[in-house]
């Protein structure tokens, strides 16, 4: 199995700790007047998303983990696992509500997701960046209400809550940012 030094940390790369994957989310290289230099690294646990903070003696190496990630189809919801396949060789996994995070309330179907894989297993699933979805509820802008930046909550076919400004009606569909979970614009049909 691979393995990095201290001196191939950055933000990004991927390590395996007490059976665990790694995302180094922060590097910084430390180099005290007296003593050995040592680098503090930030690291969310990427099964659990746990972030930790740790020393590494410089020349300390660290086992690379085996992480991939792939483009997957989203399919359905059986009320527990999100189910995907992928495009090229049609095989299908399924992601547990841990693995998709926020990611599964942007989903409508047949949509492209980038899944990170370790061991075969779904670690965390991200949606588009972009969901186009149309509006199911939402209450009637009241006319003369229209302070700069005024927003009403709008619930979507998914059946997530998006604050969308006074003019945007029941029925209309809308581009959210699925990174925010803020609205980004009125689609035209």
């Amino acid at each position: 199995m691979a393995s990095y030094s201290t001196s191939e940390f950055r933000a990004g790369l991927k390590i395996i700790m007490d059976g665990d994957p790694y995302n180094i989310v922060e590097n910084e290289f430390v180099k005290p007047g007296k003593g050995q230099a040592f680098n503090r690294v930030k690291i969310r646990n990427l099964r659990t998303g746990k972030v930790l903070d740790r020393n590494f003696k410089s020349g300390d190496a660290v086992e690379a983990a085996d992480v991939s990630d792939m483009e997957f189809q989203y399919l359905y919801n059986d009320g527990e696992m999100w189910h995907f396949m992928n495009p090229e060789n049609y095989e299908q996994l399924a992601a547990d509500k841990t693995a998709m995070g926020d990611a599964g309330k942007w989903l409508k179907g047949e949509e492209v997701c980038i899944i990170t894989l370790w061991n075969g297993r779904p670690l965390s699933v991200q949606a588009p960046v972009f969901a186009t979805l149309k509006i199911t509820h939402c209450e009637p802008g009241v006319r003369g209400d229209t302070v700069s930046g005024a927003t009403k909550p709008a619930t979507v076919e998914t059946g997530a809550t998006v604050q969308v400004p006074l003019f945007v009606n029941e029925g209309e569909i809308i581009k959210v940012d699925t990174r925010t979970g803020k609205y980004s614009a009125r689609v035209k049909e």
